[in-house]
């Protein structure tokens, strides 16, 4: 007997596209199945606000093919197909595509035709992108609407609808439409010391209902709570929002325990140690003041919740920020803490406890700050041990430097060092002529300085602070003992405690590098070839006076 020919069966649940292919191998819509019976999409629950979305207003205005190429490609992402995105990425999708059919409508109408898979081409994406940079949108903006595009014209091309150029001149999408786009988006940052203890006191207070048996559970409180959560433990929004009643897990070490959240982008989980209620602190449970268990705090929003977990949709069953509605079309009915929820209560809470920033406005609180501010304490607790940083924050050591981690307050005292210094003297070119010479460079005021004794005529010999004093200053001249200098700071690392020489030492060499040299360099006061000609001569034979045999130790200098 022959091969038995095996048929690979179709899923008839999955959307398909109704096509036919003409002669020329283009992919043609069938007439009859456009528009389709049914134009809403349903996103049912998901983390955004958005539960469906018509496609309604597009079609029969001459775009219809891209319109049903893209509706039935929303459905097979929704359908668990083509990497199967989260839903409030689809939801995303949705949104950036608004933006691309309304440019397709005004391209139809300029070219008196209607618009055809095979339309989708280079220089369509070129003219989609030129249309969003002449909207009233940021950089940011534009790519926001751009990717989520992409990403569903993508995948129709990869299965085959239309001819995808992957690379070269004639790339269906640029491979780079907005450079340094990163740079020009303004990140969330950590909060301030001030800021940071005024929100600690004032989530204390908020939460301290959830300690009272028969305290209704509302959004606010759970939001509060969520906000505790996330302050102590940085971690990212939604695998909280999501956090599911088994999170605490055993822990090897005995008053130490897991708290394990799902990371839906990641495929992955999550994890972070908690310490365990001590038998202690269940003696003192009264009292406010005793500082909050972050373990205890969970397992008892566990318990305040798990009443409500019998009647919760079954897609939020096992949930723990469960809570009846207050909203009119659903009142009493079982429902999760959500982004607007948990926005809104954020701002009932800056209102109530008259929360303000350093500028006097409202202090603005959301969960990437919190994260922020997270990373910056754990670096600031350890030291400035980057590789603990990272680990806590469930991040590369690289990731963790390059977008959490920012400049302590002393860190940006140093940065700041010239401030009013030397600013008319480059400018006038007369950098200088005031400035007496010592062992760093040039000094407007060795006896009554910043950091001068200024007692007894007696002269500054605080060289350490020298970069960041208001009187200091360098010239081109001076190059060779600022790199001796910088240097024997360098040497310094190999004498002394890593942490240590971590806390007081490594702002010098960044500031001379980054600030002085790159300063001088861009006001043209420095020449490139004398800058590097000083810090060879300064590594071979460093200036008489850093000279490690001269001096046994910079601390007489601090």
């Amino acid at each position: 007997m022959g091969k038995r020919k095996v048929f690979a069966k179709t899923d008839l649940s999955i959307p398909q596209i109704e096509h036919n292919i003409d002669t020329a191998g283009n992919v043609i819509i069938l007439s009859e199945s456009v528009p389709p019976k049914i134009t809403v999409v349903s996103f049912g629950r998901n983390t955004s606000t958005k539960r469906n979305f018509d496609f309604a207003r597009w079609y029969g205005a001459g775009i219809d093919a891209i319109t049903y190429a893209c509706q039935r490609q929303i459905e097979r992402f929704l359908a668990g197909q083509d990497g199967a995105p989260s839903v409030t990425t689809v939801v995303g999708y949705c949104n950036g595509l608004t933006h691309f059919f309304d440019y397709c409508l005004l391209q139809a109408m300029a070219f008196e035709r209607a618009l055809a898979l095979d339309d989708l081409n280079r220089n369509l994406i070129d003219g989609y992108l030129g249309h969003l940079s002449g909207q009233d949108l940021t950089t940011a903006g534009q790519k926001n609407y751009y990717t989520p595009t992409k990403s569903v014209l993508a995948a129709l091309g990869q299965r085959g609808f239309y001819r995808l150029v992957i690379s070269g001149d004639e790339a269906t999408f640029p491979r780079n439409p907005f450079p340094n786009s990163n740079r020009k988006h303004k990140s969330e940052t950590a909060l301030s010391k001030r800021e940071r203890h005024e929100f600690t006191v004032a989530l204390r207070h908020a939460i301290k209902p959830i300690w009272v048996d028969g305290t209704p559970i509302t959004g606010d409180l759970l939001a509060y709570a969520l906000l505790v959560i996330a302050l102590h433990t940085g971690r990212n929004l939604t695998p909280l929002l999501e956090m599911s009643r088994n999170c605490l897990r055993p822990h090897p070490k005995d008053d130490t325990v897991f708290l394990v959240l799902w990371k839906r982008r990641g495929y992955n989980t999550s994890k972070v140690a908690l310490r365990a209620e001590s038998k202690g602190e269940r003696l003192l449970e009264a009292m406010p003041s005793v500082r909050i268990n972050i373990e205890r705090l969970i397992r008892r929003m566990m318990v305040l919740t798990e009443p409500l977990d019998s009647e919760a949709p079954d897609d939020l069953k096992g949930r723990v920020w469960l809570f009846r509605s207050r909203a009119s079309n659903a009142a009493g009915q079982v429902t999760s803490l959500r982004t607007n929820i948990l926005d809104s209560a954020i701002c009932r809470f800056v209102e109530q406890y008259e929360l303000k920033d350093c500028d006097g406005k409202p202090l603005r609180i959301n969960i990437s700050r919190l994260r922020k501010t997270f990373a910056n304490r754990i670096f600031e607790l350890t030291d400035g041990d980057l590789a603990t940083t990272a680990s806590a924050l469930g991040n590369t050591p690289r990731v963790a430097d390059q977008n959490y981690l920012a400049p302590s307050e002393d860190a940006r005292r140093n940065w700041r060092f010239m401030g009013e210094v030397l600013v008319q003297e480059l400018l006038t070119a007369t950098i200088g002529a005031t400035y007496k010479d010592t062992p760093l460079g040039r000094c407007s005021d060795p006896l009554n300085g910043q950091f001068a004794p200024k007692h007894d005529g007696s002269t500054c010999m605080n060289f350490m602070n020298c970069l960041r004093c208001k009187h200091y200053a360098v010239t081109a001249e001076d190059l060779y003992k600022l790199f001796s200098f910088y240097f024997r700071v360098l040497t310094e690392c190999s004498r002394m405690d890593k942490r240590r020489w971590a806390r007081e030492y490594a702002h010098i060499p960044r500031l001379i590098d980054h600030y002085i040299v790159a300063e001088g360099l861009r006001r043209g006061t420095f020449k490139a070839a004398a800058v590097d000609a000083a810090r060879e001569r300064a590594r071979a034979k460093p200036h008489s006076f850093w000279s490690v045999d001269l001096i046994a130790s910079l601390e007489v200098f601090s």
